[in-house]
């Protein structure tokens, strides 16, 4: 239980930092939001506001919870990580405190997101949407512990220009913009060794209203088994660190 208590209490102290900085929930949302009122009216030409919602989503979290390891070297710069460290609670609630306040960050700034989009001519299902949302705060989870486990084996220095070179090429052949089934045979081969494909696809089909699909399936089992290495390799990296 007293993991439980840790994990909480770290929680709750990230989630009021990142409460009492608004500006960068908003910003973080701010250039997917950008692509949904100046690309989106262009797309609902040839696509459908279903089709584009949920790639903004993936862009979204590959951008606010994949950058979330920022967090953490401010705090070893700061000393903050260095008093945690002296502190008798579990490693593993260190981590799972900050990326679950991670990951609520993403569950607001998706909502937004998906709430302007409702305003624009998004027409999704609530259950639907509401399903998307759960694996959207999976993957926020995944990509948080990813981002800090990075974050904390690499140089500062060299966190912010690594992972934005990493995630943009991620960001495209996860089919973001249009779907890859549109692309050659060796871009579509080269994007389905990205989870983030399965993960966007299915939830493209959860907006869709279709829910008991091989695709909701694949992408439901991708997001759960990347939540799953994605904590367990940052809870080690986490641990030897702070050891």
């Amino acid at each position: 239980m007293s993991v439980f208590r840790e994990t909480w209490l770290i929680f709750r102290h990230n989630v009021r930092i990142s409460l009492r900085q608004k500006a960068g929930i908003v910003f973080g949302v701010l250039q997917p939001m950008l692509y949904l009122v100046l690309f989106g009216p262009l797309f609902a030409t040839i696509g459908t506001w279903e089709t584009l919602i949920p790639g903004l989503l993936v862009q979204v979290g590959l951008f606010s919870a994949g950058l979330a390891g920022f967090g953490i070297v401010f705090d070893l710069q700061s000393g903050v990580l260095e008093r945690l460290r002296v502190t008798p609670a579990h490693r593993i609630s260190l981590l799972l405190g900050r990326v679950l306040s991670n990951s609520l960050t993403l569950l607001i700034q998706s909502t937004l997101l998906i709430a302007v989009g409702y305003a624009f001519g998004l027409r999704a299902a609530l259950p639907g949407v509401l399903l998307a949302l759960a694996m959207m705060t999976l993957l926020g989870v995944s990509l948080a512990a990813l981002s800090n486990a990075i974050a904390l084996t690499m140089n500062p220095d060299a966190f912010a220009p690594v992972m934005s070179t990493a995630i943009v090429p991620l960001l495209l052949l996860s089919g973001a913009f249009l779907p890859m089934s549109m692309a050659p045979g060796w871009l579509d081969a080269l994007s389905r060794v990205t989870p983030f494909r399965y993960v966007l696809e299915a939830m493209r089909e959860l907006f869709a209203g279709h829910y008991a699909t091989w695709t909701v399936g694949v992408g439901v089992a991708v997001t759960v088994a990347l939540s799953v290495a994605c904590v367990t390799v940052g809870t080690r990296v986490f641990s030897q660190e702070n050891a």
